[in-house]
């Protein structure tokens, strides 16, 4: 009998060796300087307004992901593909086309655009798919443009009034609404941007990304529970607007501003996400009875 000779299995150190660990730094490095003043703008920006203060945790939460997939990624074979130049020169132009024209959104974007083409400069497709999750993560942390802003904040803006309006009206408590202001016996309360629910709209959307990603390991789930975020998201909001007229004008005028009025978001938040728990419930009864129904009629 021949002896047979097999090959010594590849120990972690090996694997790690074949990483390009120094090629990462200079990337990492060269992302941060080249687009020092774009994350300098973007980091003020969540730190002010308040519609986009999740995007702190973005970066963190898709580095965590990464960082936990990372057996995935020492076992796949890293291939650059070098066209991934083309995708960073792609968003280095976009950038100064951003910065001639002053558009936020373009400077902002085209670093994704470039992350992607270091990405495949490093590893090839096989590395960028492995990281498709965590990267579709990071637009959440980039600002809506302002005219798609405006676009949609507006008709949240009337909506929630309206089922205000009808609401109160039911409540017996007087109220007269023109356009997105509506007029009380004790004041005028005015469904500013801020109440239009775009920032409970954002935050749920990438919460529920996250959140399916932990605790479901169905992928549809994901996209289920993201489509899920808007009906949920919108109704939340119209209440938080009708509890406040009703707060103003049975209890104090003064809790339709100032601490108050924030408290009463982040506890209408968290309701908005008991309802996000609670269609997770419901989606996985429905998916349940339907496998066992699949498999009793299988047998």
């Amino acid at each position: 009998m021949s002896a047979i000779t097999s090959l010594p299995e590849q120990s972690p150190t090996a694997k790690l060796r074949s990483v390009p660990w120094s090629a990462i730094g200079w990337f990492v490095a060269l992302l941060i300087l080249v687009y020092f003043p774009t994350w300098k703008h973007l980091v003020g920006q969540w730190a002010t307004d308040e519609d986009v203060g999740h995007g702190f945790f973005v970066p963190v939460v898709a580095g965590f992901i990464a960082w936990q997939r990372r057996d995935q990624l020492l076992a796949i074979e890293w291939k650059p593909a070098w066209w991934g130049i083309l995708v960073m020169l792609w968003g280095v132009a976009q950038s100064v086309v951003g910065m001639l024209g002053a558009e936020l959104f373009l400077q902002r974007t085209s670093i994704l655009i470039t992350l992607v083409g270091m990405l495949l400069v490093l590893g090839g497709t096989a590395l960028v798919r492995a990281l498709l999750f965590p990267l579709l993560l990071l637009p959440f942390m980039i600002p809506i443009p302002a005219v798609v802003y405006n676009q949609i904040t507006f008709p949240l803006q009337l909506f929630a009034s309206r089922v205000a309006e009808t609401l109160l009206g039911w409540m017996g408590i007087p109220v007269l609404r023109e356009g997105n202001v509506l007029e009380l016996a004790s004041q005028k309360l005015s469904v500013a941007e801020a109440c239009s629910g775009i920032r409970s709209l954002l935050s749920l959307s990438f919460l529920a990304l996250v959140y399916a990603y932990f605790f479901d390991r169905k992928v549809w789930m994901r996209w289920a529970l993201l489509i899920g975020v808007l009906p949920i998201a919108i109704l939340a909001n119209a209440g938080r607007v009708t509890i406040t007229g009703i707060l103003s004008e049975e209890v104090n005028p003064e809790m339709a501003h100032g601490f108050f009025h924030s408290l009463e978001g982040w506890i209408i938040f968290l309701i908005a996400f008991v309802m996000l728990l609670a269609l997770h419930a419901i989606l996985n009864r429905v998916y349940d009875r339907r496998i066992h129904r699949t498999t009793v009629a299988s047998q």
